[in-house]
């Protein structure tokens, strides 16, 4: 039987759960038996049920001798809900065949072992692997790294600005890039930006997706001198979803007033009287956030890169030239002074937005 359009299936299914599985991962299942499809399952958080139980549910006395094919290896331990293996060997299920290992410490090879070892015949799909492998790519990285996967996000004209010197209203990329944007909003757990940003634009940083999410984006500023008024739009419309990381300098009856309004305040002092982004991080991970989009300013921007904290970008780039010394690159900073020193990156790939528009996704070499 050929596994190709029911494996697409389940990576199909498993990408309709993509920010509202988290922390989760994100998993579609297809129990097929005697080449029809008799059980389908999409796991959300809020639906509690995983992705196999979903399809088993579905498929009910059809799920004996049925092959499962699913994106990511079943679940063998108790957390929520008990272990998909458990289950899949209750009901009769013959076959699986799964895109990946879970890279989860409590998982990882013993849901297929258990397979096996009650007679269930497992395979792995290895061509599927590196599909699967995206659509759950900051678990994956949570999963080995204990931190969270951090994506530096800008939209940029072909000579690398992203603002010009005096009037900065009206958009660098257009309408189709912004809401492909959303996409990427709508696939993290954590937005983050400087105050400046905040200040400039009295911005939202919002999912506009129309999708709904796991749990809210988190919206986090970086404040130093907490600088960030209860009238901006992001208190105003904070709903516990608004981090403001600030210091020591940080004024106490502001840090009063923007608690009252349900923005949580997190004291991170780094180098000269800055925030300590890998602080953030740090503390993301301790919340269990997988994933966090960083929308920010220049500054900020070589702050991250600097630092390194940042694991991937994806920058947006428009058909059009600012040109000028004053217009503001995407990094700015006090950057590398030699050319062999310049920050790298692999793994890079083009993204076609729009017939004049592309982005670039590329993953930075860690130095250290």
């Amino acid at each position: 039987m050929n596994p190709q359009p029911y494996m697409e299936q389940a990576l199909s299914l498993a990408r309709e759960g993509v920010g509202q599985a988290s922390p989760n991962p994100a998993v579609g299942a297809v129990l097929v038996r005697d080449g029809e499809i008799v059980g389908r399952g999409s796991h959300t958080w809020t639906g509690v049920k995983h992705a196999e139980i979903l399809a088993l549910d579905e498929a009910g006395e059809k799920a004996r001798s049925a092959t499962l094919y699913i994106n990511l290896e079943p679940c063998s331990h108790t957390g929520r809900t008990g272990p998909c293996t458990a289950a899949l060997i209750a009901a009769g299920v013959s076959r699986v065949v799964a895109a990946m290992e879970d890279p989860n410490p409590l998982v990882r090879g013993d849901g297929f072992q258990r397979l096996r070892d009650a007679g269930i015949e497992v395979e792995i799909a290895k061509e599927f692997a590196e599909a699967a492998a995206k659509i759950n790519e900051p678990f994956a990285h949570f999963m080995r790294s204990g931190k969270p996967l951090v994506t530096l996000k800008a939209a940029v004209t072909l000579d690398g600005k992203i603002a010009a010197p005096e009037d900065n209203r009206g958009w660098i990329t257009s309408e189709r890039a912004r809401a492909h944007v959303q996409t990427l909003r709508h696939a993290t757990d954590a937005i983050l930006t400087g105050i400046g940003t905040v200040l400039g634009d009295d911005c939202l940083l919002t999912d506009r997706s129309g999708i709904g999410r796991a749990r809210p984006l988190l919206r986090i500023v970086l404040d130093s001198q907490l600088r960030l008024a209860t009238s901006s739009k992001m208190v105003q419309s904070c709903r516990e979803d608004v981090l403001v990381v600030t210091t020591s300098a940080g004024s106490k009856s502001r840090c009063q007033s923007l608690e009252e309004n349900g923005v949580r305040v997190l004291v991170a002092d780094g180098p000269a009287g800055r925030t300590d982004l890998r602080e953030v991080v740090a503390h993301l991970a301790r919340e269990s956030y997988q994933s966090l989009m960083i929308e920010a300013g220049s500054r900020v921007n070589w702050a991250a890169l600097e630092s390194g904290v940042v694991d991937k970008i994806f920058f947006y780039y428009a058909p059009k030239i600012l040109g000028g010394l004053q217009s503001l690159p995407v990094v700015g900073g006090a950057g590398r002074k030699r050319r062999k020193d310049a920050i790298r990156f692999r793994d890079l790939t083009l993204h076609q937005i729009t017939p004049d528009e592309f982005a670039v996704e590329a993953y930075m070499t860690k130095e250290f």
